[in-house]
């Protein structure tokens, strides 16, 4: 639009235009600068000076930076150590109590940190060749094939003290898992994984003692009864009551008014357990577990087995039975069947006591939950040979004979 095509000038503006309103550069102020001749730049100053070639630190500055420097490191590396032994602290693992050998007595039955890791040697060079629950599941649905299953986030010897965790306090597996930061599934195929790994390894050893050895170690207090071979009991474990009526009367112990579980175990004269059964229901006599546990086939005319009143099983074993006297229709027991009972109820106290030890284990103290029916006997029996290794002599006197 062109100017003054559009009228401005009205009675109401007195025919004026309003002033004109300097621009934002002229209402801004500045400092007064002087005015220089237009063919004059100014001179900007800057102050530069050379670098000193010659110029040294004081040696004092510099012993005290390196003092700062060499203190600063210590107190890092204090700081490490201790960021360190506080992981260890919280970690729940054998590391953590390999210092204390009550700590490792009461989370593995081991008499200490030694004893732990003496075991340990034995079967670490085992250890490679686990066979994992999953695995052997895999294979057996892949026909054969094996498959890679990915190992725990956890080292082998810390598996190894789960699992003597477990077995020695009874805890829960979901308790555990939460001690060692883990699934609870990773907690029972760790479990179960040991339990048969331990049951094949310690399986492997011969426990059964030949007959010259037990001569040779014999201890004194045997000498009415020389020709003992083994000692043996019958062990009764209390179990979950199942559902089914029929089931429930199978493992009804009218011993434990409870449902049980029932394994013999047998010692040599000098302590250590030399026979393991598998577990049967609790209504089973001590004949009967006998005859089906195998030992029968073990023995010969020239052994004897020492066992307790309800053994009666002179008729269907090879060899002679120490066992306490019967009161039958007499009224008393005479003398010389008074001091026999004394005599080897004094060492068949020796079999209670490994048993007792065996039970030390808590996982056997409580009620056993019907979901371990598939591994109780590998459990059971890994528990009785570690007393074998957990545990000194019975008697202290017997030690440098042993």
């Amino acid at each position: 639009m062109k100017k003054g095509a559009v009228p401005v000038l009205f009675e109401w503006n007195s025919y004026s235009l309003p002033a004109t309103r300097p621009s934002v550069w002229d209402r801004t102020e500045r400092p007064n600068t002087p005015d220089l001749p237009d063919d004059e730049e100014p001179v900007m100053e800057v102050d530069c000076h050379d670098h000193d070639y010659c110029y040294t630190t004081e040696p004092a500055a510099v012993d005290l930076a390196l003092g700062e420097t060499e203190e600063l490191r210590s107190k890092l590396s204090k700081l490490r150590r201790e960021m360190e032994e506080m992981a260890i602290s919280c970690k729940f693992g054998l590391e953590r109590f390999a210092s204390s050998d009550d700590d490792i007595r009461f989370y593995t039955r081991f008499a200490s940190y030694a004893h732990l890791m003496s075991f340990w040697s034995q079967i670490e060079s085992a250890v490679h060749a686990i066979v994992r629950v999953t695995r052997a599941r895999a294979v057996t649905k892949a026909d054969d094939v094996r498959q890679a299953v990915n190992p725990t986030s956890l080292q082998p010897i810390d598996e190894f003290f789960l699992f003597m965790t477990y077995l020695s306090l009874g805890l829960l597996q979901k308790d555990l898992a939460h001690r060692l930061g883990i699934h609870q599934s990773t907690v029972s195929r760790i479990i179960n994984t040991w339990a048969n790994f331990l049951y094949n390894v310690l399986g492997a050893v011969g426990i059964w003692l030949d007959e010259k050895t037990i001569r040779e170690k014999m201890p004194e207090v045997f000498h009415q009864y020389p020709d003992t071979y083994v000692i043996l009991d019958c062990t009764e474990l209390r179990c979950q009551t199942p559902d089914s009526l029929l089931l429930q009367s199978e493992v009804f112990s009218s011993y434990k008014s409870h449902s049980t579980f029932k394994g013999l175990i047998g010692i040599a004269p000098h302590r250590p357990v030399m026979f393991v059964s598998p577990l049967y229901e609790g209504s089973i006599s001590d004949r009967e577990i006998l005859k089906q546990s195998g030992l029968i086939s073990l023995l010969n005319p020239s052994m004897a087995i020492m066992v307790d009143k309800g053994f009666l099983v002179e008729d269907i074993v090879p060899c002679r039975v120490h066992i306490p006297a019967f009161l039958k229709k007499k009224t008393q027991l005479s003398g010389p069947e008074v001091r026999k009972t004394q005599s080897i109820a004094r060492l068949r106290v020796h079999v209670e006591r490994i048993i007792r030890r065996v039970k030390e284990h808590k996982l056997f103290s409580t009620v056993i939950p019907l979901s371990l029916t598939g591994s109780i006997n590998q459990l059971f029996a890994v528990a009785c040979i570690l007393v074998n290794y957990q545990n000194g002599p019975l008697v202290k006197a017997w030690a440098t004979k042993s």
